[in-house]
């Protein structure tokens, strides 16, 4: 295609000549003019946003200015300061949660084991580590990420301590669960007999009592005070019918004057599992529960291990 005009006084013709390359790279010329000034229009856009709306300017290309990030650091640690007086408030908790598991244990602990428990003249040590100061962890200057990775690594402290607790009191009560601490009769009671000396009911005369007497009603369940492995179950003249479980830690209990005997000798039983009824079996003036514990075949205080045992 070729276009014609005449131009001048003195009628001069021209003429240009369009071709399909010409069209093209005239195209390609305007494009690139029209993305040219299309971006320097958004950077001027985008400079003017940052300093007149940082909001505007994060909308379009999160970028902030250096006031607008400070802005958010504050906020972040503010976040962090309360998030750090949570941390603080759940190390009370588990002091205290410690020392009540602490009480918890010198109470249920049989008076025959508490030499086991630490005293503080016991041999301690190892490697002095230093909490890290949280004061300093929430300084201004220091920088943001460290001051996170502190608090996620107080936070994973804190999760261990929690666990290793939970583990603990595990062990413990399975422990304590092994042991004679629990009370052996299931319904009312009254304690007529001491241990140690007492006049005799038959013969009115001073004898030894080696252990407490539980009266109750006949039938009245006897519990296991711990669990163990049934040792006896039988016939005695003076105990009448009796039953004997071993335990953990060379304990043993002894049930007798029982009306009906529930397990039989190999049997394992729980803590507070019903075993036996009271009854007025053997050598015996009525119904009642005639209870003893042994240590390493030695006679106990049944007191001593009974939870409002002293010692």
């Amino acid at each position: 295609m070729q276009l014609m005009w005449v131009s001048g006084p003195t009628g001069r013709v021209r003429t240009i000549s369009i071709t399909f390359r010409k069209v093209v790279v005239a195209a390609l010329v305007a494009s690139l003019s029209l993305v040219v000034t299309g971006f320097l229009l958004y950077l001027v856009g985008f400079k003017i946003a940052v300093e007149t709306s940082p909001d505007l300017a994060r909308t379009l290309g999160g970028v902030t200015t250096e006031a607008e990030q400070q802005r958010m650091e504050a906020i972040y640690r503010e976040r962090l300061a309360k998030m750090q007086s949570m941390l603080d408030a759940t190390a009370q908790d588990i002091r205290q949660l410690q020392q009540l598991k602490n009480r918890f244990m010198e109470i249920a602990t049989p008076a025959s084991l508490r030499e086991r428990n630490a005293s503080k003249e016991d041999g301690r040590g190892g490697p002095l580590l230093l909490m890290p100061n949280r004061r300093s962890a929430l300084d201004a200057t220091q920088p943001l990420s460290e001051t996170l990775d502190n608090a996620m690594g107080e936070f994973g402290q804190f999760n261990k301590t929690i666990s290793s607790m939970r583990t603990d009191w595990d062990k413990q009560l399975q422990w304590l669960h092994t042991l004679p601490t629990g009370v052996p009769i299931g319904g009312n009671f009254r304690m007529t007999s001491g241990f140690g000396l007492r006049v005799d009911p038959f013969t009115h005369t001073l004898a030894r009592h080696e252990g407490l007497d539980f009266t109750a009603m006949q039938g009245t369940p006897i519990l296991a005070t711990a669990d163990g492995l049934v040792t006896r179950s039988g016939w005695e003249d003076t105990y009448g019918n009796i039953v004997e479980v071993t335990h953990s830690e060379g304990f043993m209990t002894r049930y007798a004057h029982i009306s009906k005997r529930l397990v039989t000798e190999g049997q394992r039983v729980k803590r507070g599992q019903h075993i036996a009824d009271v009854g007025s079996t053997g050598r015996s003036t009525g119904p009642h529960l005639h209870y003893e514990v042994f240590r390493h075949g030695h006679v106990l205080n049944p007191a001593q291990v009974l939870p409002t045992g002293g010692g």
